[in-house]
């Protein structure tokens, strides 16, 4: 399986819009070779460079329906109507994405992981990240991620040149 998006390349800059910097809207995502016998994903975004909890978990979505194509700006909210009723749970973003916001003008590296299950997982809103991969860990059939970098006061019009 594997991920990409039409905002930023892998490892590439993640741009302003979708950090809450900018608008703080979930970026589009492409998934390509899914499993056939995939019955949902999970979306995770998490922190890998956050000097105090290492991978901390910005966004955690499940019950996503089988697509190729997770649209831009996933709406805020626990069951997500847009895509079938899926749950966002409680992250640093409660219920809803959020997006990159390191502090100063360090650099934090960004990675939205995707998990393609075999079922749906039957959990509260209230779960968190750990929770959720928990119950799917047996369900699991195949990930993918993409990593962005971002740094809160970057120009972005140096990627122009």
């Amino acid at each position: 399986m594997r991920v990409s998006s039409n905002a930023f390349e892998e490892g590439g800059w993640i741009p302003k819009r979708y950090t809450g910097r900018g608008e703080d809207i979930s970026p589009a995502l492409h998934i390509e070779d899914i499993p056939n016998q995939t019955k949902s994903f999970i979306i995770t975004l998490d922190d890998a460079s956050h000097p105090i909890f290492p991978n901390y978990n910005h966004w955690i979505i499940w019950n996503i329906p089988v697509c190729s194509d997770i649209p831009e700006s996933v709406p805020k909210g626990e069951v997500v109507s847009e895509l079938s009723g899926a749950i966002q749970g409680i992250a640093y973003g409660r219920h809803c994405y959020r997006g990159p916001k390191p502090p100063l003008k360090t650099t934090h590296n960004y990675t939205f992981t995707i998990y393609a299950l075999c079922d749906l997982i039957d959990l509260p809103a209230a779960s968190t990240k750990k929770e959720v991969l928990k119950q799917a860990s047996n369900l699991i059939l195949d990930q993918a991620s993409l990593t962005g970098k971002f740094q809160s006061h970057r120009n972005e019009s140096e990627d122009a040149g």
